[in-house]
């Protein structure tokens, strides 16, 4: 093929056009960025129960839905917040005002209500898969969060009610001195005194940081209770209950916060037989035997649970929404993202098909299991027996008793 002198010319004019022109083009050409934030516990006691883990199920949820995304691309950022609400604030006001448009996962409830209120001001949008504290959809609440997995009031009614109703009538709490484990101490309190049962006592003890628990679990011992109420959760639920069995506690243990995580790290011969509740499990069906198969590569040592679940989850529904009301839309109001995000029914391997109500809070089912002897466990990670499956009708709190401002009595 002969290349004529005109085309030679013709070709080397466009590229010297092509040299001085294009940076205005290419950055109209450009696809805007979507910038989600994962901001949790990566070297504490809740490295497990979110951590990297967490991070990976934000990136898996935005390689599945690259295909659909409707002209922008997705950034993930992580970073620890140390179990510190200052940290956690400060970190997610520097990430709003460079552009992150959602901060997930968040345990912690401190942080996470420090994180909630700086989404407010900055109007950014987080939604909290980590946090357990049922204020995030009550007194605390408002029109820039959701909270998606689970609640101080779901546990409460689920774990805390099971022991009740099987005879436990009385109590001693042993508690993570902040936001959270008050939290959970209040609302099983609640429910214990309105089955007309007691508590004998309680201890806190400092958060993080506390590894020995041994003169909590004798006061507890001393105080005649029938139940031991652990209202802790990650690596201080794992130590509380190994060190539970190796002082030859009699009481029986309440773990009302409790993951598929821990359960591994304690090993079935130390975990068999306690009642915990998770609104995720790997193992429960084709859909999240599928997500969790497809999760492994990202994670072979570590097993989701629902706080993985949910951090997968929320960014999924999250960039449904970016696609159905647009991008700039989406970016340009945080509040009216979380207005949309609440509009559109939620569905997805891991809670198959739910709705997030009025207050933020994600209704989903919540699932009490018992943990499975050795003898029963037919392979890796096989370790729950479901014992009660509550609709999300009646697994949460009644919208009116929460107190949330969003909504008018």
């Amino acid at each position: 093929m002969e290349i004529s002198r005109r085309s030679l010319l013709g070709s080397a004019a466009l590229g010297t056009a092509a040299a001085a022109l294009p940076l205005s083009r290419a950055r109209a050409q450009a696809k805007p960025v979507i910038k989600i934030g994962v901001l949790n516990d990566q070297s504490g006691p809740y490295r497990d129960t979110g951590g990297l883990t967490s991070v990976e199920c934000a990136k898996m949820a935005v390689a599945e839905f690259s295909a659909q995304m409707s002209g922008y691309t997705v950034e993930v950022l992580s970073a620890d917040h140390q179990n510190k609400p200052d940290v956690g604030a400060g970190i997610a006001r520097q990430w709003y005002d460079q552009g992150v448009d959602l901060i997930l996962d968040v345990p912690n409830s401190g942080v996470a209500l420090a994180v909630a209120g700086v989404a407010k001001e900055k109007n950014k949008v987080h939604v909290n898969s980590g946090a357990a504290t049922s204020d995030l959809t009550g007194p605390a609440c408002n029109g820039n969060i959701i909270q998606w997995t689970y609640d101080t009031w779901m546990l409460a009614q689920s774990t805390g009610g099971a022991t009740v109703k099987a005879g436990g009538d009385t109590w001693y709490f042993i508690t993570a001195d902040y936001t959270f484990g008050h939290k959970l101490e209040s609302d099983t309190t609640t429910l214990i005194k309105a089955a007309h049962g007691s508590v004998k006592g309680s201890s806190s003890y400092p958060f993080p940081g506390t590894t020995d628990f041994s003169s909590y679990l004798l006061q507890a011992q001393n105080s005649g209770a029938k139940v031991l109420g652990l209202a802790n959760a990650g690596g201080d639920t794992i130590n509380s209950i190994k060190q539970a069995k190796e002082f030859g506690l009699t009481m029986d243990i309440a773990a009302l916060l409790m993951f598929i995580t821990d359960v591994n790290a304690l090993g079935l011969e130390v975990a068999q037989g306690l009642h915990l509740t998770e609104s995720f499990y790997w193992d429960m069906n084709d859909r999240t035997r599928a997500f969790t198969k497809r999760l492994l590569p990202r994670s072979p040592d570590n097993y989701p649970n629902m706080d993985h679940a949910g951090v997968y989850a929320s960014a999924l529904h999250y960039m449904k929404t970016v696609n159905k009301m647009g991008v700039a839309a989406a970016r340009a109001d945080g509040k009216a993202a979380v207005a949309a995000m609440k509009a559109l029914p939620t569905e997805d391997d891991c809670f198959g098909k739910g709705s997030i109500r009025a207050d933020g809070r994600g209704m989903f089912h919540s699932y009490l299991f018992q943990v499975k002897k050795p003898s029963e466990s037919k392979g890796k990670w096989d370790y729950y027996k479901l014992v009660q499956d509550s609709d999300p009708e009646h697994a949460w709190r009644p919208l009116a008793d929460g107190h949330c401002p969003l909504i008018k009595s």
